[in-house]
């Protein structure tokens, strides 16, 4: 239902009326997009708001360890083909910034929210959502996220007997078993490129085989769905079987997966596959992942990576040696304080490139590129390294605060 009927009571319009007061105020104070503080303060005054604003909306959430940022954007995109779209585009994920991007979202149609994984079962109790989207599950921020095994049985009691359809990737073994309790679920074969969190059934605890592109447990019989849509190359396949070209400006094995879940998704609401592609090639940055930008002179890619699956999939995409390369690493409460995930990272995957390291943690990194025998340079900050680094396009990988300086640096 798209309503132009106010769901609001006044409370909850006064509510509405103090958040977006509070976030111009945290604007004007150069803090940011006052997005978290203004729910927080709406929140405070009216707790049921979130669900109040839902309510007119057809409500899509994504979630996912990587990508939900890139997918949320890709799925409003083709969604806007279908009437207006009101989305957390900035990521702020979590329920205070969720309630801020809906309190904008009055005449809109859809609303395709990001959800942080911890929060995905009360924000869907909260929004009655008509579509989740599942992308995949592992290890991230170690010392505040719950295990995946965890994670996904949080998924798993959270969405059990949801009405929502729940579009999931049939290739990561912890988001089927998470979406299995969904009565409607749509299976993507999307792909896994990190399957180092997936080598235990979640249902059993056996040992996960995986012959090939398949995989289930041998000894409860836990498997791969068979998928209704697919990634294929640069194509995605229908339930028809129909193949439709990916023609992304995004970079990336993993932003065609995105793109074929995109898709899915918007099927549901009845979007054909070709208009939703076509829309989704007018995204060609998100969030400042992904652009190219100049600094001294000089052509810098900015890439985000906060875990080992975002930093294996990100070494699949970066230009060949001789290419150089800048890894920044911060420990910050938005990162996760705990840095050994760096140990589950394959550097030996940058052999050739000439790498420069910086961000608060640079020493840690500095080790875990020792070991991998790789040659780098720490440098005190983006600019010395820029100096150092030979000619050429510059790759820049950082985790998700040191993504966030390097941006403010670079004036993006």
């Amino acid at each position: 239902m798209s309503g132009n009927s106010d769901p609001l009571t006044p409370r909850a319009k006064l509510a509405v009326t103090a958040g977006k007061a509070a976030a111009a105020v945290s604007r004007a104070a150069g803090r940011g997009s006052g997005s978290v503080i203004g729910g927080r303060v709406a929140l405070k005054l009216d707790p049921d708001l979130l669900a109040r604003l839902a309510t007119h909306l057809d409500v899509i959430l994504v979630s996912a360890t990587n990508g939900k940022t890139t997918t949320t954007r890709l799925i409003a995109e083709a969604l806007r083909a279908a009437g207006p779209v009101v989305s957390n585009a900035l990521g702020a994920n979590m329920p205070a910034g969720i309630t801020s991007a809906l309190a904008g979202g009055s005449d809109s149609k859809f609303a395709v929210i990001e959800v942080d994984e911890k929060y995905l079962a009360g924000v869907a109790r909260d929004t009655d959502p008509k579509c989740i989207a599942l992308l995949n599950l592992s290890r991230d921020q170690l010392d505040r996220a719950a295990e995946t095994r965890m994670m996904a049985e949080h998924w798993r009691e959270g969405l059990a007997g949801s009405k929502a359809v729940v579009v999931a990737n049939a290739d990561d073994p912890l988001v089927v078993w998470a979406a299995s309790s969904s009565p409607n679920v749509l299976w993507v074969a999307a792909g896994q490129m990190w399957k180092d969190d997936a080598w235990s059934c979640p249902s059993c605890g056996g040992v996960m085989q995986r012959p090939g592109d398949d995989w289930f447990c041998g000894d409860c019989g836990f498997r791969r769905p068979t998928p209704t849509w697919a990634l294929s190359g640069d194509h995605v396949l229908d339930p028809h079987g129909s193949a439709w070209p990916i023609h992304l400006q995004l970079p990336g094995r993993a932003n065609k997966a995105n793109a074929a879940s995109s898709a899915a998704v918007a099927a549901v609401f009845g979007v054909p596959p070709q208009v939703a592609l076509e829309r989704m090639y007018q995204v060609q940055a998100v969030a400042g992942r992904y652009d190219v930008v100049q600094f001294m002179q000089r052509d810098l890619r900015l890439l985000l990576a906060k875990n080992p699956a975002g930093w294996l999939e990100t070494f699949s995409l970066i230009d060949p040696p001789p290419t150089p390369v800048i890894l920044s690493v911060n420990a910050r409460g938005a990162d996760g304080t705990d840095t050994s995930w760096l140990w589950d990272v394959d550097y030996t995957r940058l052999t050739g490139h000439p790498i420069f390291v910086l961000g608060d943690r640079k020493l840690d990194l500095a080790v875990r590129l020792e070991v991998a025998n790789q040659s780098f340079q720490v440098c005190e900050n983006l600019d010395q390294a820029v100096q150092l680094a030979p000619p050429g396009r510059i790759e820049v990988i950082a985790n998700y605060t040191a993504f966030q300086d390097l941006r403010r640096r670079v004036g993006n």
